[in-house]
């Protein structure tokens, strides 16, 4: 993965922090807070949105293939397929 930053990497620009977790969990809670009070579904629906508008604004195409990569690395065995339901595999 020589194009993907897969180091914590949250900032806003031009503000200095005490901590450099800090602006990771601002980030965490402002997430939160933007699913709160959603429905299973409709929150589904806004981090597919999410996803898109990043994707977007990020556009390197080579970047985004390694973050997807990345996302689904292990999970191919590691969660069961959400369209099988509980018991009927």
């Amino acid at each position: 993965m020589a194009l993907l930053n897969t180091q914590p990497n949250f900032h806003t620009p031009g503000v200095r922090t005490l901590h450099a977790f800090t602006p990771g969990d601002d980030f965490y809670d402002a997430l939160i807070e933007t699913h709160r009070g959603l429905g299973d579904d409709a929150s589904r629906l806004l981090n597919a949105r999410l996803v898109l508008l990043l994707a977007n604004h990020i556009g390197d195409l080579r970047v985004l293939r390694e973050a997807m990569a990345a996302a689904r690395a292990g999970l191919d065995s590691a969660a069961p397929d959400a369209a099988t339901p509980p018991g009927a595999a």
